[in-house]
């Protein structure tokens, strides 16, 4: 069988398509930036519309002026103006607008099993990786260091 890569660029549409019609959208994860929770090459995220104003802890799909597509954790939100990072970064990122929303991520999915973002145990990592977040960018440089 054939593998055709298509860009970000040319899915965007599709995506954003099919979730204003309701239904969800696969993706495969890219990159390290969510770490530990997104591995790239073993997870996907499924994506949902978002229906009104995100919330602390939503993982929006979302398209920067420059033109990258990212999934980051939204870190604060206010008026529809938010502030997001990465779970294996401590810079954050302001002043992303709600118009630059495309879905979020409403499960994982890891070696064949789904994982909703409803979960207590979801909800428990969130609390505890937002709690380290003032020494995360020492335990991102120590794991960094052990995995060499």
């Amino acid at each position: 069988m054939e593998t055709k890569k298509i860009t970000m660029e040319q899915l965007a549409p599709v995506i954003e398509e099919t979730l204003k019609s309701g239904g969800t959208f696969e993706i495969a994860v890219k990159g390290t930036s969510m770490l530990p929770l997104l591995v790239e090459g073993r997870d996907t995220v499924v994506l949902g519309a978002v229906s009104g104003p995100l919330e602390k802890d939503d993982i929006p799909f979302y398209r920067r002026p420059d033109g990258a597509y990212v999934l980051h954790r939204v870190r604060k939100a206010e008026d529809g103006v938010y502030t997001m990072c990465g779970d294996n970064q401590w810079i954050e990122e302001t002043g992303v607008l709600h118009s630059q929303i495309i879905g979020k991520v409403v499960s994982i999915r890891r070696k064949g099993r789904e994982f909703p973002v409803t979960t207590k145990c979801y909800g428990f990592y969130c609390a505890l990786w937002r709690a380290l977040f003032p020494v995360r960018k020492y335990i991102v440089k120590i794991r960094g260091k052990l995995k060499k």
